[in-house]
């Protein structure tokens, strides 16, 4: 049941993302990707709102596949990133942390610019 809960928000997830895509307009490479600049940050918003309502609340783990893997998974992994990186800094784990967000964006890049020269 549980891949079902995933499931169905990575789905709800998506079509959140391309909604606000279509509201916002799509990034054309010339100028700031505002799109996915927004998407990115109120995923982030809303994950650590999330987390902290679940935690507090005590709420059983559907909820949390739902909406955290589920809905959010399926809007943006870059909040996932964000609390990731958030609970390595506060459990003391600071150069993990850092080290963390340095090449996941770098290698990041890296590979993407790999993919595209590959396909070239």
């Amino acid at each position: 049941m549980n891949m079902v809960y995933v499931f169905l928000g990575g789905g709800i997830g998506a079509v959140l993302r391309y909604a606000l895509t279509l509201l916002l307009g799509k990034s054309d490479g010339h100028q700031f990707p505002l799109n996915t600049f927004i998407t990115n940050l109120l995923g982030c918003f809303l994950i650590g709102l999330l987390f902290s309502y679940f935690f507090k609340t005590k709420l059983s783990e559907p909820y949390t596949l739902f909406w955290i893997v589920g809905i959010l998974g399926g809007f943006t992994t870059f909040s996932s990133f964000g609390l990731e990186f958030i609970n390595l800094f506060r459990n003391g784990h600071v150069f993990t942390a850092i080290s963390y967000a340095l090449l996941s964006n770098i290698v990041g890049i890296a590979l993407a610019f790999a993919g595209i020269q590959l396909v070239k």
